[in-house]
């Protein structure tokens, strides 16, 4: 199984520059739509294992960075590269969309 990394103040910064694209889910445990993708992530993360970084951040425990990053709804997706917002999604999608995604991103 791959790593998803999840996601808090401390360790924000550092995990979503590097090297490698990077998708953070903003997400919370209440949420039904966030609980329905959470499978869709999972299979991904495992895809691009070693090509994308997977990143999850519970705005429960996490308000400053949810509106940091001006997120109004979850679960909202924000993919990156070089440290740099390049799409954002809101809302659930399908596994074909969400790839579209993080094709774009390579």
């Amino acid at each position: 199984m791959s790593e998803i990394i999840a996601l808090s103040e401390e360790n924000f910064e550092t995990e979503t520059t590097g090297s490698l694209p990077v998708v953070v889910d903003f997400y919370a445990d209440w949420c039904g739509p966030c609980q329905s993708m959470s499978p869709i992530f999972e299979q991904l993360a495992e895809a691009y294992e070693g090509k994308i970084r997977f990143c999850k951040l519970n705005i429960d425990g996490n308000r400053k960075l949810a509106i940091a990053n001006q997120v109004m709804n979850i679960p909202t997706f924000l993919f990156l590269k070089d440290g740099r917002q390049l799409d954002r999604h809101t809302g659930s999608m399908t596994e074909a969309e969400f790839e579209e995604k993080l094709k774009a991103l390579l």
